[in-house]
């Protein structure tokens, strides 16, 4: 698998440790020129899955989501060779309501949260690469978000989230539909991260809007480094998607 990387040891830097520590947020008031969030269908699909994972040897692990009925497109994939811990869970569910994550003030409704937290150190490189897509075509916000990375040595922790449809959808009840919505991200495209490694790190990010929006940025970290990331992109007249971010 070719994944464009390669890792470069920064010169003059051996047994040196670099931090970065990225804040990323990009809000767009919903409002009547807003995207709304996706109406969800009445019969609810759900899909969870925990893996916890301890030894040596070679390894593949890899997901791949696609839903146009709530404008996602999601694909995970890591492989190596060496000594590997992992604690991975995840879960997609077309009713919001159904998967409920906590992005630092309280649980809100989402359509997919995927939480992985892992350890590897080896002589082969660990090889990963992750992208998640809210798609503008089937009702999302056009917001993309991609990572590569190539790895002798990491630990880290990440989350990757996403809220597009509305969990009111099929509540006749006003008040309770309104507090739903009230409570509800969509639409929320992230990716938060907390990581050390030894090796090659690379993330894309954009949000493209036909005619009239084009944001992009790229990061690149080859060598020894400490990585804090926070990302989000929101649009959505209910939340608040900085949370406290910028405290």
């Amino acid at each position: 698998m070719n994944t464009g990387l390669k890792y470069r040891r920064a010169r003059g830097t051996k047994g040196a440790r670099f931090t970065a520590i990225l804040l990323i947020a990009v809000f767009a008031a919903g409002g009547a020129a807003g995207t709304p969030a996706i109406s969800e269908q009445a019969q609810s699909e759900d899909f969870h899955n925990r893996v916890r994972a301890s030894g040596t040897g070679y390894f593949e692990v890899g997901s791949s989501v696609v839903d146009k009925r709530i404008g996602l497109e999601y694909y995970s994939f890591i492989y190596g060779e060496g000594d590997l811990e992992m604690d991975s869970r995840s879960g997609v569910s077309t009713r919001a309501a159904n998967l409920q994550g906590d992005l630092g003030g309280g649980p809100v409704p989402l359509n997919l949260l995927d939480d992985l937290k892992i350890s590897y150190s080896g002589e082969t490189p660990m090889v990963g690469t992750k992208s998640i897509h809210s798609k503008a075509f089937y009702g999302g916000i056009g917001a993309k978000v991609e990572e590569r990375f190539e790895v002798t040595e990491m630990e880290g922790a990440q989350t990757t989230y996403f809220a597009s449809t509305d969990p009111a959808s099929h509540t006749k009840d006003p008040g309770q539909a309104a507090a739903l919505r009230a409570a509800s991200p969509a639409h929320l495209v992230g990716m938060d991260l907390s990581t050390s490694f030894t090796g090659t790190w690379e993330s894309d990010y954009r949000w493209h809007k036909i005619f009239y929006k084009d944001m992009k940025e790229h990061h690149t970290f080859s060598g020894v480094f400490d990585v804090q990331r926070t990302l989000r992109f929101s649009e959505s007249p209910n939340s608040d998607p900085f949370n406290g971010l910028w405290s």
